[in-house]
């Protein structure tokens, strides 16, 4: 038997944050929420320690702006070796 991943909206997880940071304690909430401890529990962290860019959504993954600039420099530099590749088999071809 296997389990069904749920998708939850960012606006719920973000709403879901709020109310058990607003209300009482966190156990309660789960039960209203009819959602397992450890998923508010993780929303919360999230939220805590990446603030706007938590909850991205499918397929965008949570990176800080020197996380984003070394992706940015990690791929000119792929591509640089990729031509830089091409060009010594050039060489080699016409030479």
């Amino acid at each position: 038997m296997s389990r069904v991943k749920r998708n939850y909206t960012v606006e719920f997880k973000q709403k879901a944050v709020e109310l058990s940071y607003a209300r009482g304690s966190v156990v309660e909430r789960y039960r209203e929420l009819d959602k397992p401890s450890s998923l508010l529990r993780r929303w919360r962290r999230e939220s805590k320690d990446l603030g706007e860019i938590s909850f991205p959504g499918k397929g965008n993954p949570k990176l800080t702006d020197e996380q984003r600039e070394i992706a940015e420099l990690k791929k000119k530099l792929r591509n640089a070796e990729l031509e830089r590749g091409i060009l010594k088999k050039e060489k080699a071809i016409f030479s």
